[in-house]
């Protein structure tokens, strides 16, 4: 029995500007074979595209539909994108279509010749795509945005070779992960990996953490301590907040890297220790240099290759992915059953900026789960300033100033205009039932704008 690759969960997307083109194509495909959207052109897709990961993009090369080609794949690089041409479509773009790497396929549709295409493009990247997700995923690294691909390709260099490595990115990116996934895939992976919090350290006990200290080397100091350079012997050691380290430390850590020794505290014997160092850091570590706050040597010696996180605002794409990978993780930890987070929400998730980055959508998430009493995630389980970014800051400042009652139809009518007085999704982004939601479109007497208006 051949195997089914094509199923419910394969997600297409399919653009096209005619309505009823849109509607054959569901009629055809949507029911059996795949969970299918369809918008009616290139603004609306790249839109969907934000919270709807698809498989696959069909798509109709009118205007700038090849330049959305290129745009697509940035959204889904390890997706099937097929474009849509006429028999009159002239020979250039169906050249330029090739060169590019895409397929396509003639109108009228042959509906069995789609899946044929469909299913073999399918099989050939379920091989390919093993590899692939080795790239999308290190560890407990999640993302498929062309940002988070290129921290991989970076990982994937530079754990082969035993270079000092500076992360760099704002607090919540996951620079301690990729610290994680360089040390897994290094020759030193049997080894022990040390995390140092230098911020957590006073001035005076920065070097006894990171050095150890001799017996009698202080008051209190009543054993020989190993410090954490002799811990990750063969090993690695993350000195991560490394930009909040002391200047006397940082020569001490100079020459540590210079030759690979060290002294304890209060000790005299030279030490040695094969241990390869990363550093992290959300801090501008060359201002600091120019400010004469780290040393610029220091700086030099440890900037040997850098990897910048991406904050989460910059790679949204990425955040149904890692909204339902946190919903399954705490579905399991807290023992709930939810199984779906819709698109309303999912779009609420992808307007907020996360200034706390993916550490705060965890923590959203987390939260959600925990006062969710139905099987999806409904808006109203979001935390207030995420739901608030629904709507533009000018609006909601001009709510407030109003009574109840209009700034209750005033949301309405916005919600309304846009999604084109479509009652479901406009009873989704509200959260409400849609009965509901007719109940007060007639209290408040709000009309629906004719065309032309």
């Amino acid at each position: 029995m051949k195997e089914n690759l094509v199923s419910l969960q394969t997600r297409l997307l399919f653009v096209h500007e005619e309505r009823d083109i849109r509607h054959h194509f569901c009629e055809n495909l949507c029911a059996e074979d795949f969970l299918l959207k369809t918008v009616p052109d290139s603004r609306e897709a790249l839109k969907v595209l934000k919270i709807f990961p698809a498989d696959i993009v069909m798509l109709c090369i009118v205007g700038d539909g090849l330049a959305l080609l290129d745009e697509i794949r940035t959204h889904i690089p390890d997706g099937i994108i097929v474009a849509v041409v006429n028999n009159d479509t002239s020979k250039e773009v169906l050249n330029a279509v090739k060169l590019g790497g895409y397929n396509y396929v003639l109108m009228p549709f042959d509906f069995g010749a789609i899946r044929e295409l469909i299913r073999n493009r399918l099989l050939k990247t379920s091989f390919e795509g093993k590899e692939r997700r080795k790239r999308y995923r290190f560890e407990n690294l999640i993302g498929r945005n062309i940002k988070m691909l290129d921290v991989y390709q970076k990982v994937n260099d530079v754990a082969v070779a035993n270079t000092t490595v500076l992360i760099t990115g704002e607090t919540g990116t996951g620079k301690e992960l990729v610290a994680e996934a360089i040390h897994s895939r290094s020759a030193r992976k049997s080894g022990p990996l040390i995390r140092v919090n230098c911020a957590a350290f006073t001035e005076t006990l920065i070097n006894s953490e990171l050095f150890g200290y001799e017996k009698g080397a202080f008051s209190g100091a009543m054993a020989l301590k190993k410090g954490c350079f002799e811990l990750a012997d063969n090993g690695t050691i993350l000195l991560d907040e490394i930009g909040d380290i002391p200047l006397q430390t940082q020569t001490c850590l100079l020459r540590l890297l210079d030759s690979g020794s060290f002294q304890r505290v209060g000790g005299v014997k030279t030490l040695k220790t094969n241990s390869r160092i990363i550093c992290a850091t959300n801090l501008d570590l060359w201002h600091m240099v120019q400010e004469k706050l780290f040393r610029e040597d220091l700086f030099y010696r440890i900037n040997v290759v850098s990897i910048h996180m991406p904050p989460l605002r910059e790679r949204k794409s990425d955040i149904p992915l890692l909204a339902r990978y946190f919903l399954k993780k705490y579905c399991g930890q807290i023992g709930k059953d939810i199984s779906h987070i819709p698109d309303s929400t999912m779009e609420m998730l992808h307007r907020y900026d996360w200034p706390g980055n993916v550490r705060e959508l965890a923590n959203v998430i987390e939260q959600a789960v925990v006062f969710c009493k139905r099987k999806e995630l409904a808006l109203h389980n979001l935390p207030l300033k995420v739901r608030e970014t629904s709507l533009p800051k000018a609006f909601i400042l001009n709510l407030a100033s109003r009574s109840l009652p209009d700034a209750a139809s005033a949301l309405i009518q916005n919600v309304l205009a846009e999604t084109g007085w479509n009652m479901k999704q406009a009873a989704e982004k509200l959260d409400i039932a849609r009965g509901t939601l007719y109940s007060k479109i007639k209290k408040y007497g709000i009309e629906k704008p004719r065309s032309g208006d």
